[in-house]
């Protein structure tokens, strides 16, 4: 669950830095930066979910009677 956890924080880690690169080499509107940005968001939205998945296979029969 801790590496989990942790994938999680790497994964918003390497969002927020692509989100700076991005903004800083297209300070302006651009398709492509938002597409980027998006596609880095989801990336992380991937491994909230898997991390929730582990976290209901592990503590799920502990919470069902």
């Amino acid at each position: 669950m801790v590496l989990c956890f942790g994938m999680v924080l790497a994964a918003e880690g390497f969002n927020s830095a692509i989100e700076r690169l991005v903004n800083l080499v297209s300070p302006g509107r651009n398709p492509l930066a938002g597409d980027i940005k998006d596609v880095a968001a989801g990336a992380v939205l991937v491994c909230a979910i898997a991390a929730a998945v582990v976290g209901l296979i592990i503590f799920l029969p502990y919470l069902l009677p």
